[in-house]
């Protein structure tokens, strides 16, 4: 998602441009079928619990110190949301948390 369509936006025609996380997130649902949608964007998933378009939460914890960059969740304006106990699934040097929105 972006703000705004480049100017050259023909270069990528596989790349659909849309106005806001609520059509974006729709669109996606539509080019997915029945597959998974992902949201790989701290903004754009704040955006997207809030407005209530989420169905799930996986959290991959990894063992990595950054130091700094644009933390999940921070800033929820529709805050608190609940969330069923989670799916655990040990990987390899992660731990993946699968957790799904309560409604």
């Amino acid at each position: 998602m972006t703000h705004h369509a480049p100017e050259d936006a023909a270069k990528w025609p596989r790349t659909t441009f849309v106005d806001g996380v609520a059509e974006g997130v729709t669109r996606a649902r539509e080019i997915a079928g029945d597959r998974h949608v992902s949201i790989a964007s701290a903004d754009i998933a704040r955006q997207a619990l809030d407005l209530g378009l989420v169905d799930e939460v996986c959290i991959s914890l990894v063992l990595v110190l950054l130091g700094n960059g644009i933390p999940y969740f921070a800033d929820l304006t529709d805050a608190p949301h609940r969330f069923d106990d989670p799916t655990v699934i040990q990987g390899k040097g992660a731990t993946h948390l699968w957790y799904r929105v309560r409604r």
